[in-house]
């Protein structure tokens, strides 16, 4: 945000000042002078209060926009647990068949290793 007001400070800045060398180095009498440095000043207060305003607006949709992330990503964090513990039993009863027949498959190994021998 640093970054952002000294820009926007630079812009007021230049502004003022190249409106003040402008005004001055032009050849117009006291009274319009004047006139044009008031107008002047005019439109740049309305200026900076248009971008009060927005800056307000933008930050409260940051700030808008940031709590519905930490919500979504709440959510989300919730949504992909309870896949996670339906994945897990879902596939707890096939894991525990697997390991049986993999303990059947090693018994019959070792009969046929042991019919081996005896041939």
């Amino acid at each position: 945000m640093g970054k952002g007001k000294s820009l926007l400070l630079g812009f007021v800045v230049g502004g003022v000042v190249s409106a003040s060398a402008t005004l001055l180095s032009a050849p117009s009498s006291g009274n319009r002078v004047r006139q044009q440095v008031k107008d002047s000043s005019d439109q740049l207060k309305t200026t900076l209060a248009n971008l009060q305003g927005e800056g307000k607006q933008l930050t409260e949709q940051i700030a808008k926009t940031s709590k519905e992330g930490a919500s979504l990503l709440r959510d989300l964090s919730t949504e992909v647990k309870q896949s996670i513990e339906s994945w897990k039993q879902t596939i707890e009863p096939h894991q525990k068949n697997i390991q049986k027949h993999l303990q059947e498959i090693e018994e019959s190994l070792k009969e046929l290793e042991e019919k081996a021998k005896q041939q």
